[in-house]
């Protein structure tokens, strides 16, 4: 088991992992079943398979994008932890072909991208600002990786090597190296991948050296923009902040710029810090995750919040109807709050990690998985959509032309056993509740863990230690930051769960025996839940939460112009399974007041003097959202 040099965790792989659950089992079969064989006809019917035959000439249509690569090497990966979990041998075989097909457009100096291969041959490594190179070849290393741990095959892992190894050639602070990074950071965090995966710490010295030299002077993005014949001042995003390379990395408070790529390279920060122990390079992702989540974090684990630059604005600016909160930065955040989970051992990093699995990121996947969200905002008017794209949208699309969060989420869906639990050398830890099973290494034997709970729906979790051998060691259980007034049994026997928690869990250190229960419950309450005052855009309102699920208006259950309804302080809220609705899930009815709009015949204003009347709200999970008719949508009501 490999353990980062700060920090003592490291995740149970998904091999290792299995889930049976009533909430995840069934995306997750989905995503493997279903969404993964129409993502890759949606590649081959592209022509984004087919380009890497690389077999495209000057004149012809469809011509090969900077980005290609990346969507088919996540799809490679998704397929790769989708693997791990279980044997496939035809979606093995197809990938198979694929990975055939990348190892022969591989050119004989190791270079690989489609693009600039067969469309701009002459403009490799020439823009690093705007174009993909870097950040397509982070997604094939990720790939190889996964491939190769779930498949035991080598070739895309030898491919990217080879890849990697070339690009050392070209990057780096020594004499004859170019000093540049990507404007699309994604290589940072995929290389140490590769370098734990292989061993070989030329990857992790080039991940340190992307990190190190980016926002340094003289602006490398400045100097190869004036080896073009560009103004560098001319860039349409204005300062570098929209790459996050303002500032060295070391230097930076806020989050800045496009989210998705913020994620990427804080993911990618952390990685290099905890494999180098560089504590000044943690703190700067430690002080960038207290302005994200403190400040430019939506409730439901969005992040992004204009689609202009798809980026961050300022702090407590979290617009609703207008908020970006792309699929794929939802999912870096995950990727982010997992890397910090295993160097700080804190639950609020997997707080942050569960809110957005639970609900800004299953939003962006429909529940029979073929259709997708760009963009998660949390108020729909569909009537008022004055610029709908395939982005900016009421419904799920089949597909994108900028194609990043369907095979993102595949991916993400496939590898998510390995965010259940992690492990060290006396210690077993319980991140997420999902009924299962895993085998960890601890004590310096085999533990198998047994979760069973109806979460996030039902409030008890149990779990059956089962170790080899009596055996000593640390059982740390999360208690969720959301709930307050959590229980802890022992073998039957109550144990003061506040007493035992630290940082967010609990820790139960005992010698542990074959058969040893423990039990776990959650008080649900729906909750009202307030948003910071500066944020502008909610004042006066409330969400609905339960458990780690947040909760929104529809209007196919509520009627239109949902803005027009207010929950009165007092109103009593129920929380009810209902087991035919979107697949089964918890709803939450209460009273509230509408106006009446029987007052209101040709009147645009008047006095304020309108009747209301009372009526009976449903809020749904928000994950589940736009699976019916089409309509308006609202997370923040208006509060009476």
């Amino acid at each position: 088991m490999r353990r980062s040099s700060l920090g003592k965790l490291a995740p149970v792989p998904i091999a290792s992992v299995r889930l049976d659950d009533r909430f995840w089992a069934p995306r997750l079969q989905t995503n493997r079943t279903v969404t993964l064989p129409i993502e890759y006809e949606q590649l081959k019917g592209t022509g984004r398979i087919d380009a890497w035959k690389l077999d495209w000439k000057p004149g012809m249509p469809n011509e090969p994008h900077i980005f290609w690569d990346s969507d088919v090497a996540k799809w490679l990966e998704a397929v790769g932890h989708a693997l791990a979990a279980g044997p496939d041998k035809p979606l093995q075989r197809r990938a198979d072909r694929v990975i055939a097909m990348i190892e022969r457009a591989q050119q004989p100096d190791g270079y690989l991208n489609i693009h600039f291969t067969v469309v701009a041959p002459r403009e490799r490594w020439t823009n690093l600002r705007d174009r993909h190179e870097l950040y397509c070849a982070g997604h094939l290393m990720e790939a190889a990786v996964a491939y190769y741990q779930a498949t035991g095959k080598r070739t895309l892992l030898d491919v990217m090597c080879r890849y990697a190894d070339y690009i050392n050639s070209v990057f780096g602070p020594e004499r004859g190296k170019r000093r540049g990074y990507p404007g699309h950071e994604e290589i940072e965090l995929a290389l140490v991948r590769l370098y734990r995966a292989t061993d070989d710490e030329r990857y992790l010295k080039l991940a340190k050296f992307f990190v190190d030299e980016r926002g340094r002077r003289p602006h490398y993005f400045d100097m190869e923009a004036r080896a073009r014949g560009e103004d560098p001042q001319a860039h349409w995003a204005g300062d570098y902040d929209y790459c996050q390379a303002h500032l060295p990395v070391r230097e930076q408070a806020t989050a800045e710029g496009h989210a998705v790529r913020a994620m990427y390279l804080y993911s990618g920060m952390a990685d290099v810090a905890a494999e180098t122990r560089d504590r000044k390079l943690l703190a700067a992702c430690k002080r960038l995750w207290k302005n994200v989540t403190e400040r430019r974090m939506y409730l439901t684990g969005g992040i992004g919040s204009t689609r202009h630059g798809e980026r961050f604005t300022c702090d407590y600016d979290l617009p609703n109807e207008t908020a970006y909160a792309e699929t794929c930065a939802a999912i870096g955040l995950v990727l982010w709050a997992h890397r910090m989970l295993q160097i700080g051992r804190d639950g609020r990093y997997a707080d942050v990690m569960e809110r957005a699995l639970y609900n800004g990121v299953l939003s962006g996947i429909s529940l029979d998985g073929r259709r997708f969200f760009y963009v998660n905002p949390l108020a729909v008017y569909p009537r008022a959509l004055t610029e709908p794209s395939e982005h900016l949208t009421a419904t799920r699309q089949d597909w994108f032309g900028c194609a990043c969060c369907p095979p993102n989420i595949a991916r993400l869906l496939a590898s998510l056993p390995q965010y259940v639990y992690s492990q060290a050398r006396n210690e077993a830890y319980v991140h997420l509740f999902v009924q299962g099973s895993a085998e960890l290494t601890v004590a310096a034997q085999s533990v198998v863990l047994i979760q069973r709970t109806g979460y996030p729906w039902k409030e008890r979790v149990r779990i059956t230690v089962q170790p080899d051998e009596p055996a000593e060691f640390t059982l740390a259980l999360r208690v969720p930051g959301w709930c307050r007034g959590a229980t802890l049994k022992v073998n039957g026997r109550a144990v003061g769960a506040a007493r035992l928690t630290r940082k967010g869990y609990a820790r139960i250190k005992r010698v542990w025996r074959k058969g040893d229960k423990v039990e776990l419950r959650f008080p649900m309450p729906v909750e009202r839940i307030e948003a910071h005052p500066k944020v502008r855009a909610n004042a006066g309102r409330v969400a609905l939460q339960r458990g780690p699920i947040v909760y929104c208006l529809e209007e196919v259950d509520n009627g239109p112009n949902l803005n027009d309804i207010a929950l009165p302080r007092t109103a009593r809220l129920r929380a009810k399974c209902d087991e035919r609705l979107l697949g089964g899930v918890v709803v939450v009815t209460g009273k509230a007041r509408r106006r009446d709009a029987s007052a209101w015949p040709n009147r645009l204003y008047g006095p304020s003097a309108s009747r209301t009347r009372s009526v009976t709200i449903k809020a749904v999970p928000y994950c589940a959202w736009a699976n019916r008719r089409p309509g308006e949508m609202l997370v923040w009501v208006r509060e009476a």
